[in-house]
């Protein structure tokens, strides 16, 4: 190895620093500014939650928001905060007397920083300043404003993510291009999903249902709305077992939408017996529909349908159809409105002297076949008392 190998000269400079080097040089210049700027940086950083607290306190006094209006201020106490560390980053570079290449990114790191507190401040104020939305809620859907509110969610991240790319020199629209053309292989091969995205869409525009609606999709499930995804629609069973429908399924199928009933059917048949009279039938029919007339229960004419016929002579019962609807399409409440008119039926059938029919056949026999054999009593079979059984009926004995 001769003096003039490079190797040799590295050892040999990096010996001369370690000869040179003096404790005391820590305490220099450079030094001093660095620990200044280190403890800037600590300041900032240690009151931050101060400055912040102080900042909000001092608007609410001033403004007094409440509502939507409080709820964005909490929403903003993170990247007040995030306001005293940027501060920090800044002066204490700018006390470091950087050259000019480190500078540069030293103003990079600080734009970034400050970019990405906008940016969160922004991501956290959509959903308190979606009170705006609310007033379209009679035109769009509540699934689909929460859909909204998402997107812009995905959009302000997205656009701070290519903000600061930018500062740093990265060029976005080459990424964005190449992206697409990944989108375009993944839509190849996830077809179904994008199906369930548009079926989902168009649920949503629609109007079909809302989170909260009981409905029932036929042969698939029957249960209350709880949330409309991209992909599946969470739909909970009366047990609260929750079915994960794919949103293709509901709209394939029939859709039934139990909530948006305006008014709950009755739909009965009430079977009295055939010795019922015309003029008791008349009087049946007649106080039943006057007791459905004057519930303030049961929805009256014109708005909905009320019949009381009687309908057809049935097998074993004449049939009296009452056919009528509740104002109240709650469930508990439904079934208390027909107990009540159970109970009136009822009394209705036994004060009209009459009774409730139930299914009955009876057989007439006319005559046994001529060549019926005699039966065959055994010896000893005989009961004391009881002479024994004569031959078949409509046969003389041999």
């Amino acid at each position: 190895m001769t003096a003039s190998d490079p190797f040799s000269r590295f050892l040999a400079d990096v010996g001369k620093a370690v000869s040179d080097f003096r404790v005391a040089d820590l305490w220099g210049p450079d030094m001093r500014r660095t620990l200044e700027s280190l403890a800037i940086l600590a300041a900032f950083i240690f009151f931050r939650r101060l400055i912040s607290n102080l900042v909000v306190r001092r608007i609410e006094t001033r403004a007094t928001p409440r509502g939507r209006a409080a709820q964005a201020l909490d929403s903003l106490r993170g990247p007040l905060r995030g306001v005293p560390f940027i501060l920090g980053v800044l002066i204490a570079g700018r006390h470091m007397q950087f050259s000019r290449d480190i500078a540069a990114v030293h103003m990079t790191v600080v734009r970034s920083l400050l970019a990405f507190n906008v940016f969160w401040a922004l991501y956290l104020l959509v959903e308190p300043f979606s009170f705006v939305a609310v007033r379209l809620q009679h035109v769009f859907s509540v699934s689909l404003m929460d859909w909204t509110i998402k997107a812009v969610k995905i959009l302000v991240v997205t656009i701070g993510a290519a903000t600061i790319l930018d500062l740093w020199g990265v060029r976005v629209g080459p990424i964005l291009a190449g992206f697409g053309l990944f989108g375009v292989a993944v839509a190849l091969g996830a077809q179904d999903l994008f199906k369930n995205l548009i079926s989902g869409l168009l649920i949503i525009a629609e109007k079909r249902f809302n989170p909260g609606d009981w409905v029932r999709v036929d042969g698939v499930v029957e249960g209350v709305v709880e949330t409309i995804g991209f992909r599946s629609t969470l739909i909970r069973r009366f047990d609260k077992a929750p079915v994960f429908v794919p949103n293709t399924a509901l709209s394939d199928h029939a859709v039934t939408n139990f909530s948006k009933m305006t008014y709950r059917r009755i739909n009965w048949t009430i079977g009295v017996e055939y010795r019922t009279s015309v003029r008791q039938l008349r009087t049946v029919r007649d106080d039943i529909e006057a007791y459905l007339r004057a519930s303030s229960d049961i929805a009256q004419p014109p708005d909905v349908p009320l019949f009381v016929r009687i309908d057809k002579f049935a097998d074993s019962s004449i049939d009296i159809l009452v056919y009528c609807f509740t104002r109240t399409t709650d469930w508990g409440e439904w079934l208390r409105v027909k107990e009540a008119l159970a109970y009136r039926i009822k009394d209705i059938v036994a004060q009209a002297g009459t009774g409730f029919a139930f299914p009955s056949q009876s057989v007439y026999v006319e005559s046994l076949p001529e060549d019926t054999p005699e039966r065959f009593v055994p010896p000893g079979a005989e009961k004391p008392g009881r002479a024994p059984p004569g031959p078949a009926r409509g046969r003389e004995a041999p």
